[in-house]
């Protein structure tokens, strides 16, 4: 009789020892303290608590169970799970200690908290955590939370409407300080940089009129986020728009220290003409065979600059060579003086002769010279300079040879094919040659002004074209 009696006691305290094992194999070493009662009734309801790991028990497994302990351990987490709203919807069964949950519950943090309770409570010896998140529409937390946020909304809008209205009036009152467009143009060097100026203005106060107006509803978080998604926006449009804003930062910095004027004769890069304009994105000249060629800003603004006009005296030079067995000394002398004879070279500086390179058959002379711009143009008096000195060289009887090439025939090659079929006329029958022209020297009479039809063109260009697109500056020094 004792044995009968005796065996399903064995039975279930090895059970529990099982189970107790199991719980101690599987579960994590950090665990948390069991919940008390007053822990679980204080505070408000309706708020999310953070989430609570599962926890077991720290005190040793009883080997000896009362018969109704399961009972009151049922009757203990409903009652606990029905004055917890957000708990109202988890069912409770328990076995041997083992307690299972079951039901609905609004979110993640509820079940979490609904399985820390029934782990705080005295003779649990294990939590099954069965239960499921509610999605349907009609759930109480979600609904009563919507409902809470539409009527505090309802309530904060007489503090939104005055946050709209300061907002707009600081926007307003910047771009009314930015609309003075002749204020800013007399305190700024030119147009382009007042039009930044007050560009600037009406973004800093339209986003000062954000901030302030999302201040005062207390949007702090919101606020940080319009302010940490409009770096991050700017940095990426940074990236994206390089090079127009490389453009427009180098269309301020020629503003400011204007290189050139209109009509100016300039070469940038590989480019040559005239100045038409500086705009905000370009720089356009006219070239000497009277096309626009439009250069971006950032290119003018690194290239290497050559004004012709800043400076009106320009010198020109040109080479001659002249017989290596006549008197150079004596050519280049005579050639000095017949570039300082020409009235449109300038007597200071003085014009001159320099021997320069020594050739196959001849000695190579620069000649150089001065002229004014203003007075004479530079291509016509270097095209004169050439024909006088030339014609004067060769009157006084110095040689002009081109290049002489000598020939070597390797005799172990064949012979060329150089006899002709025909017998050669004495020198008695032979035609004597033309004679040559006489060389024609113009008469220095000819109008060597300075050529202004692409500079004629500028103006007309220039009268024509409204002033505001222009960001040079007549009365600013050149750079």
């Amino acid at each position: 009789m004792a044995m009968t009696f005796a065996h399903p006691l064995f039975a279930r305290l090895f059970a529990v020892l099982a189970v107790a094992l199991t719980v101690a194999t599987f579960s994590t070493p950090a665990m948390a303290a069991p919940v008390s009662g007053a822990q679980v009734f204080t505070g408000d309801s309706a708020a999310a608590p953070e989430e609570v790991q599962p926890t077991t028990p720290s005190a040793p497994i009883a080997l000896e169970r009362e018969d109704d302990q399961d009972d009151r351990i049922v009757a203990r987490l409903s009652d606990i799970f029905a004055n917890v709203p957000s708990l109202a919807g988890v069912e409770v069964s328990v076995s041997e200690g083992v307690v299972t949950l079951g039901g609905l519950a609004p979110d993640n943090a509820a079940i979490a908290r609904a399985e820390a309770i029934a782990a705080g409570v005295d003779g649990v010896v294990t939590v099954e955590n069965g239960v499921e998140r509610d999605v349907s529409i009609d759930a109480g937390a979600e609904a009563q939370g919507l409902q809470d946020r539409l009527t505090g909304l309802l309530r904060s809008l007489p503090l939104v409407g005055l946050a709209v209205l300061a907002g707009l009036a600081i926007g307003a009152f910047g771009y009314l300080i930015a609309s003075f467009s002749r204020f800013w143009r007399r305190v700024t060097p030119n147009t382009f940089l007042a039009e930044l100026i007050a560009s600037a203005l009406r973004f800093v106060f339209v986003l000062g009129g954000l901030v302030i107006a999302l201040d005062m509803i207390g949007a702090g978080a919101l606020m940080g986020a319009v302010l940490g998604g409009a770096g991050v926006i700017g940095v990426a449009l940074g990236f994206a728009m390089r090079d127009t804003i490389e453009n427009y930062v180098a269309s301020l910095m020629l503003s400011l220290r204007q290189p050139f004027r209109p009509n100016d004769w300039v070469v940038i890069g590989d480019h040559e003409g005239r100045v038409v304009r500086l705009t905000s994105r370009a720089t356009i000249l006219m070239t000497l065979d009277g096309n626009h060629l439009r250069i971006p800003n950032s290119t003018v603004f690194k290239a290497v600059i050559l004004n012709f006009t800043t400076n009106p005296q320009r010198r020109f030079d040109f080479v001659l060579g002249v017989d290596a067995d006549d008197d150079v000394e004596a050519a280049r002398v005579l050639g000095r003086q017949v570039l300082a004879g020409l009235p449109f070279v300038l007597e200071e500086p003085g014009p001159e002769a320099r021997l320069v390179d020594v050739g196959d058959s001849n000695v190579q002379v620069r000649f150089l010279g001065w002229v004014d711009q203003r007075a004479s143009d530079w291509y016509r008096a270097r095209s004169r300079a050439i024909i006088e000195v030339k014609a004067a060289l060769e009157g006084a009887g110095f040689g002009l040879p081109e290049p002489i090439y000598r020939l070597r025939f390797d005799q172990r090659t064949e012979p060329l094919p150089l006899q002709s079929t025909r017998r050669a006329k004495p020198a008695s029958e032979a035609p004597a040659p033309p004679a040559p022209a006489p060389v024609r020297v113009a008469s220095h009479a000819e109008d060597l002004g300075p050529q202004d039809e692409i500079a004629r063109m500028v103006e007309e260009e220039r009268a024509t074209s409204p002033a505001d697109n222009d960001l040079l500056d007549a009365s600013r020094p050149v750079e």
